[in-house]
Order: C-alpha cells, then sequence, then structure tokens
C-alpha cells in the first residue's frame, strides 16, 4: 500500500522577532529554491510582521508569509492518514479480509461518526473463533446477529422474517451430524429446559433432522450444501418462528463461518492511548515506548476526530521538518524546535555563534554585508535569474532596512551593487522608497512595550553571558522621553522572565544616525558600555546606527569588563 503520510514542509525561516531583513530575504530565497529545484520552499516567518514589514508586502503585492512558531516533526504530521479501520459490528470475517488485504496486523475500531472505540489487532480475532471456556454449552454458544450469519455466509432466507439489523443473539450451535434419534432427543432437552428457542440447528440434506429442528421451535435453521427444504416445511418455519438460512458451503465450513459471524466489538481492546496531532515527536517517543501498544490513533487536538494512526517503528527515525535559515545562525535566534528539524542551508550576514549543528554536509553562506537580502540577490545573479517585481521589491526593502539606505557602517560595495540591480527591475527609487519606508508607524509612539521590545530583538551568548537586544528605528528620538520609564520596567521584566545578564534597547534616529541606548540587568555590565553615559541606565550614542557592528560589539566589551 502507497503511503499517505503528508510529506512534511520546507521552510524558508528568519529569526525570531523578525525585521524587514529576515522576512524579506527569506522571500527571496525562497523564491530562488522553487526556480532552482525545490518547488515546495516556502517563506514563512517566527513573529510577528513589523508595520514597515507589511507595508512593503503591501507594495509588493505579495501575501503575508504564514506564521510558523515551532518546526518539529509532529504526530499529526508523520501519521499514516489513509486509514485502515473497521467498525464496531464489522464482523471477523470482514476485519480479518480488510487486514489481510492491507498487510496489517492492528487496526483501530472507529464508527461512522470517528470515534474510536478500540484497537484490534490479528491475536484478538482468535477470540472470536476459538472460545476461552471449553466446557459444556459455553464452547457453543456465540454471541451473533442472524442477518450477520446470512450475510457472511451469503444465504438465502425461506422462513420465518430474519431480523435485521446489528441486535446479537445468544445463539447455541447444533451440528446435526449425529443419528436421527440423538438431535431429537438433544432438541426435547432443550425444550424442557426452556432454551429450545437459542438453538441454530445446522444441518445438510437431512429432512428429519430440518423437521425436529423446526417442529421443536428452535431459533434457526441453516441448511448447508446448496440443500433446499420441502415447501411444507418452509410453511411450517412460519409459523413456529423458525428463521430458516440456505447456504452453499458445507457443514463443516458453514459452522466456521457462522463464528466468523461476530463482530470485532467483542474482543477490541478498548483500554488505548491516542495522541494529539500537534504533538511533538520527539515526545511521543519517550511517552509511549513502555506501553503494550503498537498502533496509536492520532486527533485532531479540537475536534477530537481520528486523522490518522502512527506506530512505534514511525517514532525510530522519523522524517524532520526541512528548513533553510537566513539572516541568523544561531539556535537562540531560531525558530523553536530548529534542533529537532533538518537544516539544509544558511544564508547569513551576522557572526558565528558554533552552536548549529547538522547530520549531513549543508550549504552555508556567511558573509560581512550590510544585509542578508543582498546575498539572496546576489544568489539570483549568479544563477543568471531575474527575480519577479515583487521578490525584487521586497529584497530591495531587506536592503534599505538593514543599511538605512546604504549609509550604515556594514554597507559593502555589494550591497550598492545589488540595490542598483533590485531596484531597476523593482521600479522604485530607493532614496524615495527609504523615506516612505521610515515614515510608516511610529513604534514609539503607538506601539506597546511588548511590541517595541520584541519587534526587533536578537539574543545573543557571549563568554558564557546572555545578552538580548532590541532595536528600533525612528524618524527622531522626541517620541522615547514619554516612554522611557516603563521601557526600562520591560526590560527588567525581559531580564528577569528570561536570565539575560544584560539586556538593551537601541532608539535609533535613522535621519539623523543618532541612538539612545537603554539598558538593563547586571550594574556592572550596563556601566561599562563605551557611550556617553546620561544617567545609571541610559546613553548617548551619536553615529551609532548598527546592532551587528556598533551596538553588539560594545555590550561585549562592556562584558568583559565585567567579568
Amino acid at each position: 500500500m502507497e503511503s499517505s503520510r503528508r510529506r512534511l514542509p520546507f521552510y524558508v525561516l528568519g529569526h525570531k522577532n523578525p525585521d524587514t531583513d529576515a522576512i524579506c530575504s527569506a522571500i527571496g530565497h525562497a523564491a530562488l529554491l522553487r526556480a532552482t529545484g525545490e518547488p515546495e520552499a516556502l517563506a514563512a516567518r517566527c513573529g510577528e510582521t513589523p508595520p514597515r514589514t507589511a507595508w512593503v508586502l503591501a507594495q509588493a503585492e505579495i501575501p503575508e508569509p504564514p506564521l510558523v512558531t515551532d518546526v518539529r516533526a509532529s504526530a499529526g504530521m508523520i501519521c499514516e492518514r489513509d486509514l485502515v479501520q473497521v467498525l464496531p459490528n464489522d464482523t471477523f470475517i470482514s476485519a480479518y479480509r480488510k487486514m489481510l488485504a492491507s498487510g496489517v496486523r492492528c487496526v483501530p475500531v472507529i464508527d461512522a461518526g470517528g470515534k474510536v472505540h478500540g484497537m484490534l489487532r490479528y491475536l484478538d480475532l482468535l477470540e472470536l473463533l476459538v472460545p476461552g471456556d471449553t466446557d459444556g454449552i459455553q464452547v457453543r454458544t456465540v454471541s451473533v446477529a442472524l442477518e450477520k450469519i446470512a450475510a457472511t455466509l451469503q444465504a438465502e432466507s425461506v422462513g420465518a422474517a430474519l431480523p435485521q439489523g446489528d441486535d446479537e443473539e445468544e445463539l447455541v450451535l447444533l451440528v446435526g451430524a449425529s443419528s436421527q434419534a440423538t438431535v431429537e432427543r438433544r432438541l426435547k432437552s432443550a425444550a424442557r429446559e426452556g432454551n429450545v428457542n437459542r438453538y441454530l440447528v445446522i444441518c445438510g440434506d437431512r429432512p428429519v433432522v430440518q423437521h425436529y429442528a423446526i417442529e421443536s421451535g428452535a431459533r434457526a435453521l441453516l441448511v448447508t450444501g446448496g440443500n433446499g427444504v420441502e415447501p411444507q416445511l418452509r410453511d411450517l418455519a412460519r409459523k413456529r418462528g423458525v428463521v430458516v438460512l440456505l447456504a452453499a458451503q458445507d457443514t463443516a465450513s458453514a459452522s466456521t463461518l457462522v463464528r466468523c459471524s461476530r463482530t470485532v466489538r467483542h474482543v477490541m481492546e478498548t483500554k488505548f492511548v491516542s495522541v494529539p496531532a500537534n504533538e511533538p515527536v520527539s515526545r511521543l517517543r519517550k511517552s509511549l515506548a513502555s506501553l503494550d501498544q503498537d498502533l496509536f490513533p492520532v486527533h485532531d487536538p479540537i475536534s477530537k476526530a481520528t486523522i490518522g494512526v502512527i506506530s512505534k517503528s514511525d517514532l525510530i527515525d522519523p522524517p524532520r521538518t526541512r528548513i533553510a535559515l537566513v539572516d541568523h545562525n544561531e539556535y537562540a535566534q531560531a525558530v523553536t524546535g530548529v534542533e529537532e528539524a533538518e537544516i539544509v542551508e544558511v544564508v547569513d550576514h551576522h557572526r558565528l555563534a558554533g552552536d548549529l549543528v547538522s547530520r549531513e554536509p549543508i550549504r552555508f553562506l556567511n558573509e560581512p554585508v550590510g544585509s542578508t537580502s543582498t546575498l539572496v540577490a546576489r544568489k539570483f545573479l549568479h544563477r543568471m535569474l531575474e527575480p519577479d517585481r515583487g521578490t525584487a521589491l521586497c529584497l530591495c526593502a531587506g536592503i534599505i532596512s538593514d543599511t538605512l539606505c546604504l549609509t550604515s557602517p556594514t554597507t559593502t560595495d555589494l550591497d550598492h551593487e545589488m540595490l542598483g540591480w533590485l531596484s531597476k527591475i523593482a521600479h522604485i527609487n530607493p532614496v524615495q522608497f527609504k523615506e516612505e519606508f521610515f515614515a510608516v508607524g511610529s513604534l514609539l509612539a503607538t506601539g506597546s512595550v511588548e511590541a517595541i521590545l520584541n519587534a526587533d530583538r536578537k539574543e545573543f551568548d557571549d563568554e558564557g553571558v546572555r545578552i538580548t537586544i532590541a532595536q528600533v528605528e525612528e524618524l527622531g528620538l522626541q517620541a522615547f522621553e514619554p516612554r522611557r520609564a516603563e521601557l526600562e520596567e520591560g526590560l527588567r521584566q525581559l531580564v528577569k522572565a528570561n536570565g539575560y545578564e544584560i539586556a538593551v534597547l537601541a532608539v535609533t534616529d535613522i535621519a539623523e544616525h543618532h541612538s539612545l541606548v537603554l539598558a538593563a540587568g547586571d550594574p556592572r555590565m550596563v556601566a561599562g558600555l563605551p557611550f556617553a553615559r546620561l544617567d545609571e541606565s541610559l546613553y548617548d550614542a551619536p553615529g551609532v546606527v548598527s546592532r551587528k557592528k556598533q551596538i553588539f560589539p560594545a555590550v561585549c566589551q562592556a562584558i568583559r569588563q565585567a567579568l
């Protein structure tokens, strides 16, 4: 059977708390991958889209990338969705045939509404054929619906009306293979005991035995071997309320198939574990290992509907979500679950952190340029490909935002070259675009403290010290002072909640190339920041605009002095 497991996604993702370059370089790189043999590559984001980036996407007429907050493979991603399943009222024979045809040894028992009632294993089916109690009448008693017997044997009903539906009866099997006298004696004994109306008599071409069964008021008569019943006996059966079934099978086969007509609900395992579709595989591997259950239904966590099944063997070496990282290369800045994903490529322009590992060799591009979008653009150019206008506009925005339209100290000749090439494709004037871009919404004026601190915030680790640096770019710094107190308290809460030694917010005037640097955390580290100190936690930093090239090195210097 061809597997119906869904193919795991291939995401192109920037860092948490993404800025314009992170989102736009992801859009550009995903487009490049699709054009060069990776049709499933999808740009995504692992944080909220900043207002300025949303404006860029609107100008480019490109939909906002989907939000992906966890890339761990889940039960829903790797489960088998083409379910081999049986109904609670399916018979042994129908369940057995399904399992045999599909090559499976365990199936979920699911009703018409999608609810799982139990799990059915091959070995469980044996209980329908071989009773646990082999003493006395119990070995000959089966709980079965007459309609199920008729359906299994494809038998014709010629006596009293055959009950329709799945209502089961406790029937005592009596194979009329003994002498006529013995069969008569047993039926009369059952009549005296008051349970002859539970008897199912099975015989072939034996009119006398057929008459005894009908005359005594047995529940049913099963005539085997393709034999018939005389018209007068049929009439008598109708009067006595005896169901008469005519089957083509011989007596031995028919007797076995009667047991095969029993329903699986009698033997299914009703104590079972079902797992939600959003449960990460890494957790399941631990939680399911010790359970005496091999197959697990997977359900939608909201609707509770069963969507597939997962086996223990699926957890040994499960598939992983494929990821291309852009604009970062550190796990601390990456989407949740990145350690369990398959990283296939990294495109970045920041320092190497050293904690990224892979099972196989990967493509890794890291260069000291002003923007990751610059590197993505050059990849297009090297392959003699040209992005469409919308993608080109996004890449322009990535370069303009990260280099402050080529005025940041991180700007290189390659940034100049790529922005010149892309702006022609996008039909924009970079200077005019920069003015419109930075004029979009002031976070300091309208955003919450959480939005301001998380709009463009990155985490770092230096000398074992945990750092976070947020940056907000504004046209002017006049909106900072009214919000200074609550922003400082927000930084303190970040330190407390996340265990940072130092947290920094840089508010940058992109027109004047001037920043105010607000810090919280270890007093020695805060005091060591190499900027003009205005008070205990605020610094003036004229000419400082780059987190990568100016602010982060300054924080690292303060840390080393404090250690």
